[in-house]
Formats: structure tokens, C-alpha cells, sequence
């Protein structure tokens, strides 16, 4: 349709980076001729052309460097970045809309219907991801008419990428270049129920489960946690509706007579919601939709009309679970313990700690790391207060709400809806919270001692909590029961400091990844490493990177960490405070200005993370290094050379490892080896981008991105075979050897050293490398010659 604006039939899910993850999504929906309302997308280049190229541009991006600054380590400064977000949205919001870009967002605005009300959202470019769902981060508005007040709501949108909320969830997910937006405007569906549904259940993982929430009037009051839905679980067999919980509902949003937003008292809170045709209806379709993705679990809005069921949003469910014990946890729980209080199992994991009741987001730097947060209810604004806490309690919300689905990605475990908690738990009260059975039980007040203590096979720290969670990050019960053990170590991937203790108490054999560019980012505050050197601040680097590094290492030993050192790709780096000054502009730097060659060209910055692997390795000798994207053989040697004139050359027991990213690693391997490499870890998603020709980041060829290709197995083949005659350690640095059984087995088959998976995905790569041995020794066994007693072979 133009430079600026595409109809809903105009895009696909290839589209994302242009219309935002909602917006791809909703052409892509609709080009499978699902119920979607029509509408259009305002693409990313408008937000282009009128805030990054407009009159204020360049102090946006000052100001957001100076935000990121103030959103890293643990804890952000909370008043500063408020301030800097205050700034950042005023100055969008003086940013005006005229030319070729009104005129555009204007016509397709009226070829929808004469001031018809419409839902303008947000569909910030990244978000609705597999692994970052944004979930209501940026703003929406519904019952929008008239062209002025499109424009209004569009430029809230704009601005709403700049709140502390945002910037800090956006640091998290390690996403540190400049943000920006498409927005999407839908025609109102007239709702008389919405809601949300999952094809999955989070609470549990399990894929044969359909979960929907459902409200009176229009979905946002369930979205946002306003109000306690009705509740349907349904086996996907069929469906078929296995039960109902009845939820509480005072007021409904619904559209005024001209179309606008009215919110209205409930009266009839005891009927169901939803008849049991219509919850069936709405299981179909979202079963439907699962299909159209291949299969993939779908997190999804809907709403009912007088006649029709609408799909308004699908997006993959983050962070779901993999929940297959078929022992509740709630049976796990001392029997002895007094239930306190039920609610909605929202995120998974169990928690011990006191409690910290709090009524608003304002109050967030009340809370001590460790304690149960208590809410009235969820909202987004929480999310750097939930960062911190052990675990999080709400009065009202449901399953699917937006912070429950922030506390599943963040690994903290959550009930919603329990109606009372704000007023039946008090400060100070020690509750374990079981986000996966719904239930709260009252505990007694542990003695903590120096540096923790043990009670009931739980960690309490000397801060006096216990954060655990059973299934993104493995428990302290995980180890008194753990699976069985495998011949092939599997390792987790890590970038952050502070969960590193979490991740440790699980399953782990060690760390086979740790990015160091996450870690550093954070630890620097976003700051550019080479801007730190250029005044003077060496002592910084090494100081902070070697503290957030020994955090880890401490966690983990005497288990083995490798520390991947830094793999700085330009476009990443550019965003970082002074970043432009030190980063070439890349056609494609996915191929660029990367890894080993880099530190042969720019050593300086190499001797520094060298200096504070030495340092850490005085007191945690468990810390090896690897060399990332090593094309050469020329360019390693002289990467070896810096190695051997740092502190690190007189360390014998260090272990020095290469990533295999790049194919010329299958005849150079061998001659690696020779000059000192003793591991080798496959990275399968930079492999397979080069074997196939396919840029890993193209939407657009995403189909022929696959691992598992013939000729990516065989390279991976060449590569653990070398090892192994070579007398090496080999690892594989991914999600397949934990999702995708007949993968695992192939590597285990090939006689792969170790797998490295998220932490997420741990007892199921455990689970799938036992299975895969098994099987490897069972048909040994039955190929091996048979012995008769007395007899002859």
C-alpha cells in the first residue's frame, strides 16, 4: 500500500521486523482466513521518519543511552531512569505528524468506515517473541474515533517505548539497541465476553491442556489483571472441557452508544461467562490457530460479539514450562504445613520467604531481595519490583494476565486471584508460595547462619529467603531426586549474575556457555567497552567484569564454566553509550567484524577480559576460555599468542576452548588442536547459517534455517568424530538436543562430550540424553553375540 502503512492482507509473520511481532501476526492470521477484525499497520518506518529522523532524534538517543546506563545490575536507579523516561516521551509527544505519513495513516483510517471506532496497539519491532513477549509493556488504546484522535493515540504509543517498565524489560531480554515501533489499528469488536487462551497450560507445560480466561465486555480487564476471570481447562482431545472455576467480576469495559470507551457495574456474577458452546468454540479456534504455526503452544486474545467469535492477537507462549513429574508439588509439601490460601497457579516453581505486602508500584524499593510480593493485582509496572521478588501473590488477575506471563519468563513463581492476600498475609509472615499447585502455606521463621543454612533440603540465605524454582531454573529438590545420571554432561547457557546461584542448585554439570556480552553489558552499565578504555577506566573493567564473574564461578564450583569471550558484532555494540564512535556500519555483520579476527585487530580490549579471567581463576580455578567464531587458522594463533603473554599463559590448568561456527573448522581442527585447543563446542545456530547460506536473522528465509539438515548433521558428525580421535572435549551450544529427541540422539550416537542447553530446558535435555543412551545400550545389547551356557558362540 506504501512506504508507511500496510492492510492487515498486505503482510505475514515474515513481516515482523517491519509491522512488529502483533502486527506480522495479525496479517498472518488473516491470510489463513482466520476471524480476524480487519485493520492496518502504521510500519516501523513511520516511527523512522517522524521520532528517530525528526527534530528531536538525536537527543532521544542520548537520553536512551543515559536510560541504559541507569537500568544495569541488579537493581536500577529507579529515580534517575524515571526522570530520563519522563524526557524521552515528551519529547515524542512534541513531535508533530504531517506529510506524506498522516496522510497515509489517515486514508486507511477511513477506508475502514466513516470515524469508526478502532484498538490502536503498540507492536514494538521484537516483541511477541518465543522467548519475549513484551506482554503489556507498550501501550494499547481501544474505542478510538476520528482522525485526531488516531494520531493522539499513536504518538502514546510512540512514547510508551520509553517508560522504566520497558527500558528495564528490554535490559533484561539483553535488547540494547535504539527501540522502536510499528502500531497496529483494528476495527472494535463490540464485545460481550473476551478473554485469552492458552494452547498450552503454563502452570504445568502441558502441551494436550487448552487454559481460557474469560470476562464480561471487552478482554483488556483480563489482559491487565483488573479483574478475577472465569477459568476453563480443556484436554485437547476433542476438546473436551475437563473444568470450570467461576471468577469474580464488579465491572466490565464496555463501548458507549457512540462507540466510545464506558466502564459498567456487573450485576450477574453468577452466571458463567461463557455457555459451553461458546468456551468450546473458543478451545477449536485456538487449537486452529496452534495448527496453522505447525504446532507451536499460542497465547491468545479473542472476543465474542452478538454472533461471532474474533481472533484479536496470537503470539507463541513464552516460557512454558516442562512440568513432567506426574507427582503434584503440592503433594511434595509438608503435610504439616497449614494451608493458607489458594489461588490461580500462574508461573511455576516453588518459593519460601516473607512476605512484603505492597499496594502500589511506587512502593517497589520496599522489598528486599527474597521476599513474597503481595499485590492488589498485576500490571506490568511491576516488573522491576517482581524482578527481585522470591515469589509473587495477587488478590485478582488470571493465568494469562500480563504480568503472570513477565513472572513465567522471569522464573518467578506466581498465584493470581487469590481474592484475600492482601489483607490475610502480613509483613514479615514466612509462607511458602507453590506456583504450580496454586496453594500457600504458612511456614515457621528460619535461623539463618553464616552464609545460608540448610532446612528441609531448601537454601536459606542469610537475607532470610528461599527463591526456587522447579522448572525454568532446577530446585534444591531437583538435586535430593535428581534424573538419572548421563555418560554426557549437560551443561546450562548462561549471561546473567544474579540467577547464577538458582541455576546451580539444579542439575547442572556446569556452565558450557557463558556469553560474556550480556554479562558485560550489564556490568558496565551499557556502556561501550572500548569507551571506558578510552579514559582511562581499564581498572573498571576489569574490577566489574571480574566480580560478576567470580559471582558465577563460586555458584557453580568446583563444576566447570566456560566463559565465551566477548563476540562483539557491530550492530549490537553501536547502541551501546559511545558506540558509534567505535563500531563500523555492517551490510551484514552477522558475517563481519567478529570474534577471533577482532581481537587480533583491537587486542586491547581481549588483555582486559584476560586480566579478569586470571583474576577470577586465583580463587575459582573452575573458569576455562572460549574463542569464539574462529575462521582461520593464522588468526587463532595469534588470539593464542595474547593468550600466552597475559596472566592466563602460565596457567596450566586452564582449558582452552574454540566455538565451531564456522565450516572452515572441519579441516582446521586438527591442526587447533596442535596448537593447544582441548574443546571444541559447536555453536548450531551460526554452523547452520553457514552451511545453508541462510542468515539466521531473516524472517523472510526462516523455512530453510534447520538444524537437523543433512548436511549440518554430517559437519557435526566430522566435527565430535575429530574431537574424539583427537582425544578432545566436545560440546553443542542449543534448545535441539533438549526439544527435538531424535537430534539428541544423533549427537549421542556421534559420542558428543556434553550438550549445553538454557536452563529452562535442563531436565529435559537430561531426560532425552538418558532416553537417547538407553536406547544406544539396548541395541548394543541386543547386537551383541549371545553365549550358551555349555555351548558354542
Amino acid at each position: 500500500m506504501g512506504d508507511y502503512v500496510a492492510d492487515f492482507d498486505e503482510l505475514r509473520l515474515a513481516d515482523a521486523d517491519r509491522a512488529g511481532g502483533k502486527g506480522a501476526n495479525l496479517g498472518e492470521l488473516t491470510a489463513a482466513r482466520l476471524p480476524v477484525p480487519p485493520g492496518f499497520v502504521l510500519l516501523r518506518s513511520a516511527y523512522q521518519a517522524v521520532v528517530e529522523h525528526g527534530p528531536h532524534g538525536a537527543e532521544l538517543d542520548d537520553l536512551h543511552a543515559q536510560a541504559l546506563r541507569a537500568t544495569g545490575g541488579a537493581r536500577s536507579d529507579g529515580q534517575q531512569l524515571e526522570e530520563l523516561c519522563r524526557r524521552m516521551r515528551e519529547l515524542v509527544l512534541d513531535t508533530k505528524l504531517d506529510g506524506a505519513v498522516r496522510d497515509a495513516v489517515v486514508a486507511a483510517y477511513h477506508r475502514l468506515g466513516d470515524r469508526i471506532p478502532v484498538a490502536v496497539r503498540s507492536s514494538a519491532i521484537g516483541e511477541d517473541g518465543a522467548t519475549a513477549s513484551f506482554a503489556g509493556m507498550n501501550l494499547s488504546r481501544t474505542n478510538i474515533s476520528g482522525d485526531d484522535k488516531l494520531i493522539e493515540a499513536v504518538f502514546a504509543c510512540w512514547a510508551s517505548l520509553f517508560t522504566p517498565r520497558v527500558l528495564t524489560y528490554r535490559a533484561r531480554c539483553g535488547m540494547h539497541q535504539r527501540p522502536e515501533m510499528a502500531v497496529v489499528v483494528q476495527r472494535m469488536v463490540a464485545a460481550h465476553q473476551a478473554g485469552v487462551v492458552f494452547t498450552a497450560d503454563p502452570a504445568t507445560g502441558r502441551r494436550d491442556r487448552v487454559v481460557i480466561d474469560a470476562a464480561r465486555g471487552q478482554g483488556e480487564v483480563v489482559v491487565s489483571g483488573a479483574v478475577e476471570p472465569d477459568s476453563y481447562l480443556f484436554d485437547a482431545n476433542g476438546p473436551r472441557l475437563l473444568e470450570h472455576r467461576s471468577g469474580r467480576q464488579s465491572f466490565a469495559i464496555v463501548a458507549g452508544p457512540d462507540g466510545d470507551r464506558r466502564v459498567e457495574n456487573m450485576t450477574d456474577t453468577e452466571t458463567p461467562v461463557l455457555t459451553p458452546e461458546q468456551a468450546h468454540a473458543v478451545a477449536r479456534l485456538a487449537l486452529e490457530v496452534q495448527r496453522h504455526y505447525g504446532g507451536r503452544p499460542q497465547d491468545i486474545e479473542w472476543a465474542f460479539d452478538d454472533n461471532t467469535l474474533w481472533l484479536v492477537q496470537a503470539r507463541p507462549v513464552t516460557m512454558l514450562s516442562d512440568h513432567s513429574d506426574p507427582t503434584p508439588v503440592a503433594a511434595k509439601i509438608d503435610s504439616n504445613r497449614v494451608l493458607r490460601l489458594r489461588g490461580l497457579a500462574a508461573a511455576p516453581g516453588r518459593a519460601t520467604g516473607a512476605v512484603r505486602v505492597l499496594i502500589s508500584p511506587a512502593q517497589g524499593g520496599e522489598l528486599r531481595d527474597g521476599e513474597i510480593l503481595v499485590a492488589p493485582m498485576t500490571n506490568p509496572d511491576w516488573l522491576p519490583t517482581i524482578s527481585r521478588a522470591a515469589a509473587l501473590v495477587t488478590d485478582s488477575g488470571g493465568m494469562t494476565c500480563h504480568a503472570a506471563i513477565v513472572a513465567r519468563e522471569l522464573g518467578v513463581p506466581c498465584i493470581v486471584g487469590t481474592r484475600t492476600a492482601t489483607t490475610d498475609l502480613h509483613d514479615g509472615e514466612w509462607v511458602t508460595v507453590d506456583g504450580t499447585s496454586g496453594q500457600i502455606r504458612t511456614e515457621s521463621r528460619p535461623v539463618p547462619g553464616p552464609g545460608g543454612t540448610e532446612r528441609n533440603g531448601e537454601t536459606t540465605t542469610a537475607a532470610g529467603s528461599i527463591a526456587v524454582d522447579e522448572h525454568r531454573i532446577p530446585s534444591a529438590a531437583t538435586v535430593l531426586a535428581p534424573p538419572a545420571p548421563t555418560a554426557t554432561r549437560v551443561y546450562v547457557n548462561l549471561a546473567l549474575p544474579e540467577v547464577a546461584e538458582r541455576v546451580a542448585a539444579g542439575d547442572a554439570d556446569g556452565v558450557g556457555l557463558l556469553r560474556a556480552e550480556t554479562l558485560l553489558v550489564q556490568a558496565l552499565g551499557g556502556r561501550h567497552p572500548r569507551d571506558l578504555i578510552a579514559r582511562g577506566e581499564e581498572h573498571t573493567f576489569v574490577d566489574k567484569l571480574s566480580v560478576a564473574l567470580h559471582r558465577i564461578t563460586a555458584a557453580f564450583a568446583p563444576r566447570p564454566v566456560v566463559y565465551r569471550a566477548t563476540d562483539l558484532r557491530s550492530n549490537e555494540f553501536r547502541a551501546l553509550t559511545g558506540g558509534a564512535t567505535y563500531e563500523p556500519v555492517e551490510h551484514n555483520p552477522m558475517i563481519g567484524y567478529r570474534g577471533c579476527y577482532r581481537y587480533v585487530r583491537e587486542p586491547e580490549l581481549f588483555r582486559l577480559e584476560l586480566a579478569a579471567l586470571a583474576r577470577v581463576r586465583e580463587r575459582t580455578p573452575n573458569l576455562h576460555l572460549m574463542i569464539p567464531f574462529v575462521r582461520t587458522r593464522w588468526e587463532l594463533e595469534a588470539c593464542l599468542e595474547l593468550v600466552d603473554a597475559s596472566p592466563l599463559g602460565r596457567d596450566r590448568g586452564l582449558h582452552r576452548w574454540v566455538m565451531a561456527e564456522v565450516p572452515a573448522v572441519l579441516h582446521w581442527l586438527p591442526e587447533y588442536v596442535q596448537m593447544g585447543i582441548d574443546g571444541v563446542s559447536i555453536g548450531s545456530n551460526d554452523l547452520t547459517q553457514l552451511m545453508l547460506g541462510v542468515d539466521r536473522d531473516s524472517e523472510q528465509c526462516a523455512e530453510l534455517f534447520d538444524e537437523s539438515d543433512p548436511a549440518v548433521l554430517d559437519a557435526i558428525g566430522q566435527i565430535v568424530g575429530t574431537a574424539r580421535r583427537l582425544g578432545i572435549t566436545s560440546s553443542l551450544c542449543g534448545q535441539a538436543p533438549s526439544t527435538r529427541p531424535d537430534f539428541a540422539e544423533h549427537l549421542v550416537r556421534m559420542g558428543i562430550t556434553s550438550v549445553s542447553v538454557t536452563p529452562d530446558a535442563l531436565p529435559a535435555a537430561r531426560r532425552t540424553v538418558a532416553a537417547a543412551e538407553q536406547r544406544i545400550l539396548l541395541d548394543r545389547a541386543l547386537d551383541a553375540p549371545r553365549v550358551v551356557p555349555g555351548g558354542d558362540q
